[in-house]
């Protein structure tokens, strides 16, 4: 299943790992969508909220990231790696210096990742909605410790 067609977590159709559970660390945390393709800006707004996420906001220019990075209240971020010739790298600073947990979407595995965050959380493209919202939960829970 890929995130345009994730099904509604209500209907019973998601998988375990995915659906919404009573205590999930994810449950009304606010997240941070920083991708260039606004299909899959679209597709991941609207199947994280699904899951009770609040999109906190959606940049897609590094310009808007960076703004929406210093200033906005959020719990946790997606980062594509690549926004159109740019790279995320001054975003992921940005968020990194506030301790805020990331995770990075690509569609360049690892060996695409920015310098700095090598060992940084990736979700490769394309992503389902399992993986985001594992990746996610595992990233906020080491945060946590």
């Amino acid at each position: 299943m890929s995130v345009s067609d994730a099904p509604d977590p209500r209907s019973g159709g998601a998988s375990s790992d995915a659906a919404q559970r009573p205590g999930d660390l994810l449950l009304g945390r606010r997240v941070l969508i920083v991708e260039d393709d606004p299909y899959i800006t679209l597709a991941l707004e609207e199947t994280l909220a699904d899951f009770g996420l609040i999109v906190a906001g959606a940049a897609r220019t590094i310009p808007q990231a960076l703004r929406l990075a210093q200033t906005s209240s959020f719990d946790l971020a997606l980062l594509d790696v690549n926004i159109g010739q740019d790279r995320i790298d001054p975003v992921a600073d940005v968020i990194h210096a506030r301790g805020i947990p990331f995770v990075f979407t690509t569609g360049y595995g690892r060996a695409g990742l920015p310098e700095a965050y090598l060992n940084q959380a990736i979700v490769e493209k394309p992503f389902y909605v399992e993986e985001i919202l594992r990746t996610l939960r595992e990233e906020l829970g080491n945060a946590r410790k």
